[in-house]
């Protein structure tokens, strides 16, 4: 890998010094600027010796003086009567290559500086406060060193600090400890109330114990600067919410807990939490483009996964969701059996007959991957029932499912076909079988598989975001490490940039997906929602949201349901809405016009999955995005852009375009009549020659999209 990529790694010791007591009338207050100097992090001790940062951003404060603390159970806090007894300074810029990514690789530059405090009084403990600035924005962490007055703890609060500058506009969802399948609000932070979202009946679980958000959290400031809130490398730790102060324009982090401990986090000395990261930026767009919450995780831990190769996917999975057919064999497994909003259709979707319909669909079209889900036994008792322990195995197909034929034929296709493991949130069972399941995946030939915790965990009083299931999450991603298995996680913990140190992370769920337009009671997803996830959810990793919905309004299955984008837009989300796996989501019949395939179907033949370069070239938070990306190996570019309740018109200047090169374009386009409720079918193909000096004008829909191919001829 080094043989491509020069890594330049630089450490500069700027400055160490030993202070012994500090006195708080000595005003210490030690400052930290970014590599470009446009952002300064402050740190300083107050009057009673408690910790306190600040940022400024082009000498204008982003976060007010902001204090630092724990508190423990059958322990003193962290919390003052502190002295700094040292600080230390480095530099550090290199590069290092993404395996598979958003790009071929990551510039890693920053300044950081380590502050050690030590109590002035008994029992002298000691921690450190690391600062790490970047042009992009900020991360800190806490580090407990080896020391004997302090080896294990249980925390039961992180008090970190943020003081805002101004009531911002924000666009969050609740800090929900179960999941992040809802809906993002656009308000003011003083208008922010989680607790409206408390009673949700299209959630499988969900806990939101007070007026808090999750993370990524994404504002903008009265000065257009955006920041977002999130965290770095949540490895062995609880997840972050923020907990909202309305009335003082401030949060402050609040772990999600566990019943069964009462408390937040055990940790042993010595242990680093995760970072607290804030991403800055004058353009919206430049949050996407950022590297930050990646670079603040450890280096590649795994070496070649080349294993994995980036894919688009077909599966058996949309039709569950339609109410078209069940999970389960015996008939009665489907999301109308969790919704109530329909009758059951006692149709098995993964027979062997159905999933050679698949592959023969993929096979025609150069898609590489099958998705089966509800091949295995025990899906008549995954939902909707609190006896879930040991309701699956990972090795025992239906009857009506003939694993190796369908494997067999998957393989004399070229169809590489994905696992699918579905836990019913029981992660012991999982775990007592992942070690036989693995083997049985490489046994016959899988690289990779989509993980689900659908439901409240097991065992009660843990949730999907505490540190027993980050540390069960990791566990997962460790041991299919070790068999050269990829993990597609459903009902995740949060991404954090894991996928720099286990890249065989390759996507995960955790937002509100395509699946709630098939059934959800509210109506599924507006057209703003995609709009707004590219500069929220998406600033965490990739996503595996299942675009590719060509039958928008599915009246036959859902009259009351639909998809509220245009297919245009559907087109888009495979460029604007990053993964390195791609589902052809809709059933393989809806591919079709007239007895023959879809014109619009070549646009996904043709698009990348893995990129060597990407440019978010427009954007406003919840309103549009365009992003523009050139396909590894080829050299080929595809854009995509999409708009959410309102239309508008774009001009796409192409000079990102190799100079002296002329491309074959394909635009896919929302015809002049669309619009994502009357006509969301309409759209529109034009082919031109294009060269890097050439723009392209748009009209997009309310809830449209355009989707455009630049073909090197």
């Amino acid at each position: 890998m080094n043989s491509y990529f020069k890594r330049i790694s630089t450490y500069i010791l700027i400055l160490v010094i030993a202070l012994g007591v500090v006195n708080c009338s000595e005003n210490l207050t030690p400052v930290l600027s970014s590599p470009d100097n446009n952002i300064r992090v402050s740190f300083t001790l107050t009057d009673s010796g408690m910790p306190e940062y600040k940022v400024s951003y082009r000498d204008k404060a982003v976060i007010l003086p902001s204090t630092m603390g724990f508190e423990f159970k059958d322990q003193a806090p962290l919390k003052d009567s502190f002295r700094i007894a040292e600080i230390n300074y480095k530099m550090e810029d290199e590069t290092w290559p993404m395996p598979w990514g958003e790009q071929d690789s990551v510039r890693n530059h920053y300044n950081e500086m380590s502050i050690v405090l030590e109590e002035v009084k008994s029992p002298n403990r000691k921690w450190n406060i690391v600062f790490r600035a970047y042009d992009d924005g900020i991360g800190f962490r806490y580090e407990f060193p080896e020391q004997p007055n302090f080896k294990t703890a249980l925390i039961t609060d992180e008090h970190t600090q943020f003081n805002l500058s101004g009531d911002h506009q924000v666009w969050w969802q609740p800090g929900d400890w179960d999941i992040y399948e809802h809906l993002y609000s656009h308000t003011k932070f003083s208008e922010i109330d989680a607790l409206e979202y408390k009673d949700n009946p299209n959630l499988a679980a969900t806990y939101i114990p007070e007026n808090a958000v999750n993370t990524p959290v994404t504002m903008k400031t009265e000065d257009g600067v955006y920041l977002s809130f999130h965290e770095a490398d949540l490895t062995d730790y609880s997840g972050m919410t923020l907990k909202v102060d309305t009335s003082n324009n401030s949060m402050v982090s609040e772990l999600v807990g566990s019943e069964r401990l009462q408390g937040k986090a055990e940790i042993t000395a010595p242990f680093n939490t995760p970072w607290r990261t804030i991403q800055i930026a004058d353009r919206a767009g430049d949050l996407i483009e950022s590297k930050l919450v990646l670079n603040l995780n450890d280096p590649n831990a795994l070496g070649d996964v080349s294993y994995f190769t980036p894919m688009k996917y077909v599966g058996i999975w949309w039709e569950m969701h339609l109410g078209k057919s069940t999970w389960d064999m015996e008939g009665s497994q489907s999301m109308n059996t969790f919704t109530n909003s329909g009758e059951i259709r006692p149709n098995h979707g993964a027979t062997t007959e159905n999933a050679m319909r698949y592959i023969d669909f993929a096979a025609e079209n150069g898609i590489k991957g099958l998705l089966v889900e509800g091949w295995n036994t025990g899906w008549d008792k995954w939902i909707n029932t609190e006896d879930r322990e040991g309701v699956f195995d990972f090795m025992t197909p239906y009857v009506d499912y003939d694993f190796d034929k369908v494997m067999a034929y998957a393989e004399e296709k070229g169809v590489e076909v994905i696992m699918h493991h579905e836990t019913s949130a029981a992660p012991l069972t999982y775990e007592k079988q992942m070690d036989v399941a693995y083997k049985f995946m490489k046994d016959n030939g899988m690289n990779s598989v989509k993980t689900g915790y659908v439901g409240k965990i097991i065992p009660k009083g843990e949730y999907h975001h505490g540190q027993w299931m980050v540390r069960h999450y990791h566990k997962v991603l460790e041991k299919a490490a070790k068999m050269k298995i990829a993990i597609n996680a459903h009902e995740p913990i949060k991404a954090t940039g894991k996928r720099r140190t286990y890249p065989n992370a390759i996507a995960r769920e955790g937002l509100r997906g395509q699946e709630f337009n098939a059934w959800a009671e509210d109506g599924g997803n507006p057209p703003d929602h995609l709009p707004t996830v590219a500069f929220t959810r998406m600033l965490s990793g990739p996503i595996d949201f299942t675009p590719g919905i060509f039958n928008i309004k599915f009246e036959e299955y859902k009259p009351d349901n639909q998809v509220s984008t245009t297919l245009a837009h559907q087109l888009a989300l495979y460029v604007v809405i990053y993964s390195p796996i791609q589902m052809l989501a809709d059933l393989p019949e809806h591919y079709t016009e007239n007895g023959k395939p879809h014109p619009a179907l070549q646009f996904i033949r043709d698009v990348g999955v893995d990129w060597s370069e990407s440019k978010v070239l427009d954007g406003e938070v919840g309103e549009y995005v365009t992003i523009a990306r050139k396909e590894r190996g080829s050299g080929n570019w595809f854009v995509g852009g999409i708009t959410g309740n309102e239309g508008r018109t774009e001009t796409i200047t192409l000079d990102f375009l190799e100079t002296g090169k002329t491309y074959e374009a394909i635009l896919y386009k929302d015809a002049p009549d669309s619009h994502w409720d009357t006509n969301p079918q309409a759209y529109e193909i034009e082919s031109m020659e294009v060269t890097s000096g050439d723009k392209v004008e748009l009209s997009l829909a309310p809830g449209g999209g355009f989707a455009l191919s630049l073909i090197i001829n």
